[in-house]
């Protein structure tokens, strides 16, 4: 580590003594000092941007010119006359300051050359070709290269720690509700400008009395000559894999249509080398865009997920092969109406293996360390299609209507090989449908009043079916364990399955389950906004959450292997904390609402912005299950609180205090016994009652152009009180789980902070966390705490030259320290990385990543490294035809490591990767 951080010092050191500082204030006619003025030197020799500064509030710049050198130097400002100064470096700093002054004009500001980043209000422009060399094919290769903005390892757009809610295209949506799609798929020659749009407000109306304060939203501008006419690419490839049967395949089209009244994205996939352009996971988590409109209310109302979760992703799989089709529309008939949409159709299909160690967290309760292998086989065909309409027929007035239908089928078959339990054949299958709607108005009665409606309505069916198949010896039920750790135990499941209630004078256990999870919600309020003066404002809402769940589930045997429909229900002789047989069958309706009132105070004054609410809540709970009606009405005040100190336009500190209600979902609440994996059973609680957190958090922001620093910090802390936590009983490794309030309160506190500067060419970065968290476990009866403190530190190095190649250096060190009950673990993981690019002779680009990943485990070393390439050839830059070669996974490793601590286990995965292959691909661009 600490040799990393001396050669990224070297390096720094030696760039800035090679270059000459220029600094100085700029003012106008009468000595005020002028805040965020452009200044930019160009070389006089190649005509290249050599650096740029924006002023401070103090009217101070700083440029960064090479030494012996000369420059022309331009100072702007809107409304004031352009100042042009020809300077020539020797080996000195230069001191200069400048004064401008006012044009009368109503010409606009004649650049000589574009300024790579400038700041209009809350708006930051980045101009794209500042920061492309040659070697970028989609807008994520140019979006990693600005400052203040991130790519996460999910393909997210994340802004000054925040993530990117909206993308759009010359103002035009695009797939809204996933940013992933924009930056994989739009080409990067297509990019003119990028405008980050902080304080984001889809509505212009409530910009200045609604808290956006972490809303970011993105807008692509496209080059000239792109509007009205098709552009884009479209790659076809082939490859090979170490087995002949194995032919590689790839067809990707992306093709794009803007005009002022309408547009059309069509984005094509068909490839089995492991680069979909939309995974399966990713599919199921695409929001559309809807926004609930109760997210500020204080209530958490969770509906839970039962859909697949997969053993792994595309990114961590033996074999994918993946077809996508999706298109996105917008039109706009006239000035007052806009209509957009989009429709996705995906299918993925992934072969998977993972091997497994897993230590349980007490050694004292007798649970046994297993081994597990695990192969699968994932298919999923999804389909989403949204339909959005905006009515502004003047400033006013708007009306936004949106509706997201999703539905998918999606199923796994998996194998797993424990060293307790022994083979298990296990068949997941779930087909889901949803549809999400929004109604939104607003209503600006003059200007101190504005009303605002917003209604959204969810109804989702999901109705997953599990099987699994386990041998059995009916000669020898004992129900005993075998005490060879060399040999697999074939009784292990006999108690559990004596305890379900099964025929066990069959040779396999075979267990099925049907569910059905049926959601219907409402969600609405009313808003009243009074502008008071030009500083504060008060605004009163009334909402209210309806919501209903029906939950039905049965635990069954297959008598016959070979004939499903011969079956049996299963019988369980288990009791609950009461002594309560339960059922294999479930049939509960959960009814939930809660109708609240709320006010906000905001009021500025001079630094200081602070924003005090509270509301209060009449919540109703009901549940219906086995006769029985569960009924709890109460109320509750929900206070808080936030304030913000604006030290400067481009640098904040804000502080938020919140109190939340957190309610569960209906199958936490269902009495009757439910397989969430044959090893994993468990029951709810009919009488559950919500949980209660309370959030505090700081947020330091830093945008500072002036001596080419960003700086962003995040502290949160938050405390449950009566979390639903569970308590589970092992037999062997094989967990019966119930849920409960706990009296115990669990708490966790984390900090992140981003830092990056800019020297010349140079990017420095550093990024680090800290994770600590206190949670109470329960296992058969004892209670115990789990304390986790994970630390996380990720120093960045690279450059950013247009004619020279360019290179990142990145390494992650994190520390892990976790104590579950009597047991304690530690992981430290190195990770460095490097990422070299280059567009050599203006026709070849070079760009290969290379990563190493080792992981201590109490002084058990495992590593890991990935190691990619390509390399493509076009005449020139503006040629039609690119040809590339691909290599990926060059150093053909098996599997990726990965060590994980959960609540009841520490674990050792194995995930095996696709082979090394090579591919060969042609890219025509229109």
């Amino acid at each position: 580590m600490k040799k990393i951080f001396t050669l990224l010092t070297i390096i720094v050191a030696i760039s800035s003594y090679s270059q000459v500082k220029m600094s100085g204030v700029v003012k106008d006619s009468i000595g005020a000092p002028l805040e965020l003025a452009n200044v930019i030197a160009i070389n006089q020799e190649t005509k290249a941007l050599e650096s740029y500064a924006i002023t401070d509030a103090k009217g101070e710049y700083r440029l960064a010119l090479g030494k012996n050198g000369k420059y022309n130097v331009q100072v702007t400002y809107i409304g004031m006359k352009t100042v042009n100064l020809v300077v020539e470096t020797k080996e000195a700093d230069i001191k200069k300051d400048f004064i401008l002054n006012f044009d009368n004009a109503l010409d606009a500001v004649e650049l000589t050359y574009e300024m790579p980043v400038t700041i209009k209000g809350d708006t930051i422009v980045y101009n794209a070709d500042s920061f492309k060399n040659g070697s970028e094919r989609k807008l994520g290769d140019v979006l990693e290269k600005l400052p203040g903005v991130e790519i996460n390892e999910n393909g997210q757009i994340e802004v000054e720690g925040n993530a990117v809610q909206k993308i759009t295209v010359n103002g035009k949506d695009f797939f809204d509700g996933d940013s992933k799609l924009a930056t994989e798929n739009i080409p990067s020659n297509a990019v003119d400008k990028i405008e980050v749009l902080r304080n984001f407000s889809e509505v212009g109306q409530l910009r200045s009395v609604t808290n956006n304060q972490n809303s970011v939203a993105i807008n692509i501008k496209l080059k000239e000559g792109k509007e009205n006419f098709w552009f884009g690419d479209v790659t076809v490839g082939i490859g090979t894999a170490p087995s002949p049967n194995d032919e590689l395949y790839l067809v990707q089209p992306k093709l794009f249509y803007y005009s002022p009244k309408y547009s059309v994205n069509v984005i094509g996939d068909m490839n089995n080398i492991g680069e979909p352009a939309l995974s399966n996971r990713d599919v199921r988590n695409f929001g559309g865009g809807f926004k609930s409109p109760s997210r500020d209310s204080g209530t958490n109302l969770n509906l839970g997920n039962n859909g697949l979760n997969g053993l792994t992703n595309a990114q961590n799989a033996q074999r994918v092969e993946s077809k996508l089709l999706a298109t996105n529309f917008s039109y706009s008939p006239n000035s007052a109406l806009d209509l957009s949409g989009f429709l996705i159709y995906n299918t993925t299909r992934l072969n998977t293996r993972q091997e497994s160690f897993i230590r349980y967290t007490d050694p004292d309760l007798g649970i046994p360390d297993e081994e597990t292998i695990n192969t699968g086989r994932e298919a999923s065909d999804q389909g989403l299609a949204k339909l959005s309409a905006s009515y502004k027929p003047n400033v006013n007035n708007q009306l936004d209507y949106d509706v997201l239908a999703r539905l998918s089928k999606d199923s796994e078959q998996q194998i797993e090989i424990s060293s307790v339990i022994g083979a298990t054949k296990q068949l997941d299958e779930v087909t889901p449908f949803s549809i999400n709607q929004n109604l939104n108005y607003y209503y600006t009665l003059n200007e101190n009043n504005i009303f605002a409606l917003e209604a959204a309505h969810l109804i989702r069916d999901e109705d997953p079916f599990y099987n699994a198949f386990l041998n059995n010896d009916p000669t020898n039920n004992d129900n005993g364990i075998d005490n060879d750790p060399n040999t697999i135990d074939e009784d292990a499941y006999d108690e559990t399955a004596e305890q379900l209630g099964l025929d066990r004078s069959l040779d396999f256990y075979g267990l099925g389950q049907n569910r059905q999870v049926k959601s219907n919600q409402l969600d609405a309020k009313v808003d009243y906004y009074n502008i008071l003066n030009a500083k504060s404002n008060i605004s009163f809402t009334l909402g209210t959450i309806f919501s209903r769940q029906d939950f039905n589930s049965n635990i069954f045997q297959f008598l016959d292997v070979n004939d499903s429909s011969v079956t049996q229900d299963a019988n369980p002789i288990i009791n609950d904390s009461n002594g309560n047989q339960l059922g294999a069958t479930n049939d509960i309706q959960y009814n939930f609402s809660d109708v609240y009132l709320s006010t906000r105070y905001n009021v500025r004054t001079g630094k200081f912005t602070f924003r005090p609410g509270v509301s209060v809540h009449a919540y109703g709970n009901q549940n219906i299950q086995f006769g029985e009606k569960y009924k709890d009405n109460f109320f509750r005040i929900l206070p808080e609180f936030e304030a913000r100190v604006q030290f400067k336009k481009s640098e904040s500190l804000t502080f938020n205090y919140r109190m939340n209600n957190q309610f569960t979902d209906v199958t936490n609440l269902a009495e009757g016994l439910v397989l969430n994996n044959f090893d994993r059973l468990s029951f709810g609680d009919a009488e559950l009652q919500n949980g209660l957190s309370h959030s505090l958090s700081l947020f330091y922001r830093s945008f500072n152009l002036f001596n080419n620093t960003n700086v962003f910090a995040r502290v949160a802390y938050n405390k449950n009180i009566d979390q639903i936590r569970s308590i589970a009983n092992f037999d062997n490794v094989i967990s019966t789980s119930t849920f409960f309030n706990s009296q115990f309160a669990d708490e966790t506190l984390s900090a992140f902070g981003s830092w990056n500067k800019r020297f010349g060419k140079i990017r420095t970065g550093l990024r680090a966390n800290f994770n600590y968290s206190l949670r109470n476990q329960f296992i058969d009866g004892r209670q115990s705490v789990n304390e986790s403190f994970v630390q996380s530190y990720t120093p960045e190095f690279r450059t950013n030259f247009r004619e020279a190649p360019n290179v990142r250096l990145r390494y992650n060190y994190s520390i892990s320290n976790n104590t579950q009950g009597t047991r304690t673990t530690k992981i430290v993981t190195n990770a460095p990385s490097i990422r070299f690019d280059a567009y050599i002779w203006d026709s070849l680009t070079f760009v290969t990543d290379y990563a190493y990943n080792n992981q201590d485990v109490e002084g058990d070393s495992q590593s890991f490294q990935t190691w990619s390439a390509r390399l493509g050839y076009r005449k020139d830059r503006d040629a039609k035809w690119e040809y590339e070669i691909r290599a990926n996974n060059i150093l053909n490793i098996d599997a990726n490591i990965n060590n994980n601590v959960g609540n009841f286990s520490v674990s050792n995965s194995a995930t095996f990767l696709q082979p090394r292959f090579i591919t060969f691909r042609a890219i025509y661009t229109l």
